[in-house]
């Protein structure tokens, strides 16, 4: 049996997933669980959905006029999240 060095169950776990290619959906599920604390609570209530897939958040929002405010401010929310997750996750959020 090789000896290697010692690693922490965090480092394993990180590693498995780098290698099996799991590292870039668990982080689009980070930034997905991200949405109410980057946009505010007052906000999320008005959330029907939102699911993030290749990089690209879809958000149902149930209010038309919010959903506008959104799309204005898409930039900014796309900043607060990827600044929030470490690295770039999220390219684009699309309102529905």
């Amino acid at each position: 049996m090789k000896r290697t060095e010692a690693q922490t169950i965090g480092q394993i776990v990180q590693n498995f997933l780098h290698e099996e290619h799991l590292d870039a959906r668990l982080d689009e599920l980070r930034a997905s669980t991200l949405w109410p604390q980057v946009v505010g609570y007052g906000i999320n209530r008005y959330t029907a959905a939102r699911t993030v897939a290749g990089g690209v958040m879809t958000v149902h929002i149930t209010s038309a006029p919010l959903r506008n405010e959104l799309m204005l401010m898409r930039s900014s929310i796309i900043q607060r999240i990827n600044d929030a997750l470490g690295r770039e996750v999220i390219h684009e959020i699309v309102f529905k």
